[in-house]
């Protein structure tokens, strides 16, 4: 039905005339997984509940220790070339998503970042009980992750700033907002983009390599975005440094690293779902 009319006006050869969303699932090469329930209490009685909260604690714990561990670092060399530099600090929080997401994304989803968790609850991908849930404890293991740090070293830790996020100077708390909203936009398309059901479907080999976009992702974000923020893009990895550093330097800006990542994962949550994939 309207095929003619789609190759005269160049619009595609070949159209998937079909009802968009769920509803056309008979004529899909794919199952669209149904949208979770806003509230699911019987999921509070699962051990598997309460495991994936305990999976994503213990990966938010080791991200935090290793990514603000290799920040001091950084700052404790003499200079950049002395240390792994900027590169290394992205490196380390790029290939740590990529392995703490291969580990735990067959447990929990492998979140890592309220802000990921807070997309996906906008998308439907899970209730708003295992939302909140997977958010306090990312929030904890963030809290103690730079809580080890800093047993390592603590004269050292408070004196180099303890890998807190704060908008640089000659930025304004805009020009901060802006590069977090668009960092974590990127983070959570890709999000999107590497889990989703229809690539699943027709790429097996998709499944095994999603951590590697996300991972990506995250390294390059860190890249452009370092010199501005020292890159947040993760609710739960700001709260946890600035927490355990506690100077006011540390959560005068704080609020950005919160509005910001949210804004940039409802944004790409919407973009994906409406627009990419139209899904109602």
């Amino acid at each position: 039905e309207g095929k003619e009319e789609d190759v005269r006006v160049g619009a595609n050869k070949f159209p998937e005339r079909q009802p968009i969303g769920t509803s056309a699932q008979s004529d899909k090469d794919y199952k669209e997984p149904p949208p979770a329930p806003l509230f699911e209490p019987g999921e509070l009685a699962s051990w598997s509940f309460w495991r994936a909260g305990i999976a994503e604690f213990i990966a938010t714990f080791l991200f935090l220790y290793i990514t603000v561990l290799t920040v001091m670092g950084v700052k404790r060399a003499p200079n950049m070339c002395a240390s792994v530099g900027i590169q290394g600090i992205a490196w380390a929080f790029g290939g740590m998503i990529f392995a703490l997401v291969y580990c735990t994304a067959g447990i929990s989803g492998g979140h890592i970042n309220p802000a990921v968790t807070f997309g996906l609850f906008l998308a439907r991908k899970l209730s708003l009980t295992r939302a909140v849930y997977y958010i306090v404890m990312q929030c904890l293991g963030a809290i103690c992750g730079a809580g080890v740090v800093k047993g390592f070293q603590p004269k050292q830790y408070q004196a180099l700033g303890g890998g807190a996020n704060t908008v640089a100077p000659g930025y304004t708390k805009g020009s901060g907002l802006g590069a977090e909203i668009i960092g974590t936009f990127v983070l959570v398309y890709t999000v999107f983009s590497a889990t989703d059901a229809k690539r699943n479907a027709r790429d097996s080999h998709v499944p095994i390599l999603a951590p590697l976009p996300i991972g990506f992702a995250v390294f390059l974000v860190h890249l452009a975005t370092i010199p501005i923020t020292g890159t947040g893009i993760n609710p739960a990895r700001s709260l946890g440094a600035a927490i355990i550093f506690n100077k006011d330097n540390a959560w005068d800006d704080h609020w950005v690293f919160w509005v910001g990542p949210f804004i940039g994962a409802a944004l790409a949550a919407l973009y994906h779902v409406i627009v990419i994939r139209a899904i109602p």
